[in-house]
């Protein structure tokens, strides 16, 4: 089912009192999610939940290494590359149902090797589960996958500000070029836009107090947390570390597709 929207055109899913709105032309990101009527995304110029791929965060000096050779990826937060293409580009729709959709994109400059980018979404009642694939039929190539959504730091209709809780076995300590600098360290009060290590798979509650409570968990042991700006709080599960073409490399073969999975579950608190 599909709908217009003021910006693009929009795949729309719903189940119980959820509502979820991707828009493939806009980056295939998710434009919206209504809970029981209530906005749980931020909206405006940074809006809705967007995913990165096939890097996550910043390279440095948008520089990266595959075996002998350098590629240099467009500086598009100076110093660095930040977030991958998958946001800028127009993604084609391939399967959608009530519940549930696929979108597909194919790599291409500036990214310089060959590949295929899927994202799926399965809504229910009482939660979200997107998945990203990265494959190729060709070279060999180091990726990462994510996601970066903004969450309201108050809902629509006002209640308290939002409370973030997890407990991380590290903190990438970042410099003040905002790469981490290879020391792990106890993880630090807030405010964040800092990388964490959670070797057990990510898990970060957001409370709305009497109002909702939402979990974001994935398998994988990275997430990054951006709180500092005053209209969203950012938790993005992602395939490894800022910077992490350079410094974790984790190579898509064509036998070895890199496979990432995040999970939205929420409960009402009211």
């Amino acid at each position: 089912m599909t709908e217009e929207t003021t910006e693009t055109k929009g795949v729309r899913l719903t189940a119980g009192d959820a509502e979820l709105t991707v828009s493939p032309d806009h980056g295939c990101r998710v434009a919206s999610l209504r809970v029981g009527g209530t906005e749980l995304l931020r909206q405006g110029p940074r809006y809705g939940a967007f995913p990165m791929v096939p890097w996550c965060g910043r390279v440095d000096l948008g520089r990266f290494r595959n075996g002998g050779r350098m590629h240099q990826l467009p500086v598009n937060a100076p110093p660095h590359a930040i977030h991958g293409t998958g946001r800028d580009t127009v993604w084609r729709t391939v399967a959608t149902g009530p519940s549930s959709a696929a979108f597909t994109y194919d790599l291409a400059d500036p990214w310089p090797y060959q590949g295929r980018v899927t994202q799926t979404f399965e809504l229910t009642p009482d939660g979200l589960t997107a998945t990203m694939s990265v494959e190729t039929e060709g070279d060999s190539f180091p990726a990462q996958a994510g996601w970066h959504p903004w969450f309201r730091r108050t809902l629509e209709d006002g209640g308290e500000e939002v409370r973030v809780g997890f407990d991380a076995e590290w903190q990438e300590e970042r410099g003040d070029d905002h790469l981490p600098n290879g020391n792990r360290i106890p993880p630090r009060p807030g405010p964040w836009d800092d990388c964490f290590g959670m070797p057990a798979g990510v898990d970060v509650t957001l409370t709305w107090p009497g109002r909702l409570e939402l979990k974001v968990t994935s398998r994988s042991e990275w997430v990054v947390i951006y709180d500092e700006q005053p209209e969203a709080v950012c938790v993005e599960p992602q395939s490894g570390p800022p910077n992490g073409l350079n410094t974790l490399p984790r190579l898509v073969t064509p036998i070895d597709p890199l496979e990432m999975a995040m999970v939205w579950s929420w409960r009402s608190l009211a």
